[in-house]
């Protein structure tokens, strides 16, 4: 199986294309301006969600500055200060600089976050880590909230969802011992939307525009955990502006929201002909390589809990979520500006063959 590692791994060259990426619009931004802006480092800023968050808070009126070994392409405003160096121990460029915030939105090691918590626990007023819900995989209970300890050794190694979940976690404990509740964690679940870059979210809206016979696996009543990538954004500038502190497990919808209603919206936001097909058959789509495809996962053993996680504290901190249609169709706007040779061979978790594939058997059986 792919691992939430795995995925966050397979990034593509797609840095560049997201100028085309539609930002957040004034109407999608918190009403107005900050009163008092802040000079915001990001460390990280030209991946998936780093151009959406130096966009939203150059556009609220903040000073930012970016930190990166600057070898991906990002369009961004051109007030940006730009800073290179490297995570791993190459840290120099921000030496002897004084910001109000740090936002750490590119550490998956917690060495990393050791040497960069030492050296700006005295030149930042407070520090915002973005994490991950997969610091409570293994998922074998549903309901959990942030008074939940995370899960902070690998018990086996070979499973890369929970090293990927450790070394959040790990990192998470970093950033609260250097900086009390002057830290701030963020728990997003999968992430969706524009600028991705990885392939995990972006089949569903290709693949629905297609339409015709289209695999939906699991039961329509599997639930899903989603964050627009800008909602996200938004929420974590908006927690630096009010000086939160603590951690927050960032998602959406506000309600509920099962896979089976996922699809029906989204098959009715693009004016798809697409017709469901579901299988329900565990086994089945295993046998295919099929345990996945973002937002559905298969929730049994490990992943139990995974899309039951409690958001109602980031909710009451002001969380908002954008409609489930305007997302579909911006991600698939996005995606039809990517380069042939990207979209010609996607990682996609169903691929043309094994959808096919799935179909037949299931037929078969019936």
């Amino acid at each position: 199986m792919t691992s939430r590692r795995d995925f966050l791994r397979n990034t593509v060259v797609g840095g560049a294309l997201l100028g085309a990426v539609r930002p957040i619009s004034a109407m999608e931004r918190l009403a107005g301006p900050t009163q008092a802006p802040l000079d915001l480092l990001i460390l990280g800023g030209t991946g998936f969600i780093g151009p959406h968050l130096v966009r939203h808070a150059v556009e609220r009126g903040h000073r930012v500055t970016i930190f990166t070994r600057g070898r991906r392409a990002a369009d961004l405003p051109d007030s940006v200060i730009r800073l290179t160096g490297d995570r791993n121990g190459q840290l120099g460029a921000l030496e002897g600089k004084r910001w109000d915030v740090v936002i750490d939105d590119s550490a998956t090691d917690p060495d990393w976050v050791r040497q960069s918590t030492a050296l700006l626990r005295s030149s930042v007023s407070s520090y915002l880590f973005t994490s991950s819900t997969g610091v409570y995989y293994p998922y074998l209970k549903r309901g959990v909230d942030e008074s939940v300890q995370p899960h902070l050794e690998i018990v086996d190694p070979k499973d890369g969802s929970e090293s990927y979940g450790v070394q959040k976690a790990q990192s998470e404990q970093v950033v609260l011992k250097a900086f009390g509740n002057r830290g701030l964690v963020v728990r997003p679940a999968y992430i969706i939307g524009p600028g991705d870059t990885t392939d995990r979210f972006p089949y569903w809206p290709q693949r629905l525009e297609r339409g015709g016979e289209t695999l939906a696996p699991g039961r329509p009543d599997d639930r899903i955990a989603i964050i627009d990538v800008r909602d996200l954004a938004a929420f974590m500038v908006k927690l630096v502006e009010d000086r939160q502190g603590g951690v927050y497990n960032t998602f959406g919808p506000r309600t509920p929201m099962s896979f089976g209603e996922f699809l029906d919206r989204s098959v009715a936001a693009l004016s798809s002909n697409a017709k469901l097909v579901w299988v329900d058959d565990h086994a089945l789509l295993r046998e295919h390589g099929i345990f996945g495809s973002v937002p559905w996962i298969m929730l049994d053993g490990n992943n139990f809990g995974h899309t039951h996680i409690q958001n109602g504290r980031a909710m009451a901190a002001g969380l908002t979520i954008r409609p489930l249609e305007q997302t579909v169709r911006d991600a698939l706007a996005w995606w039809h500006t990517v380069p042939a040779e990207r979209t010609a061979k996607p990682r996609f978790a169903i691929t043309d063959e094994k959808e096919a594939a799935v179909l037949a058997a299931w037929r078969a059986r019936r």
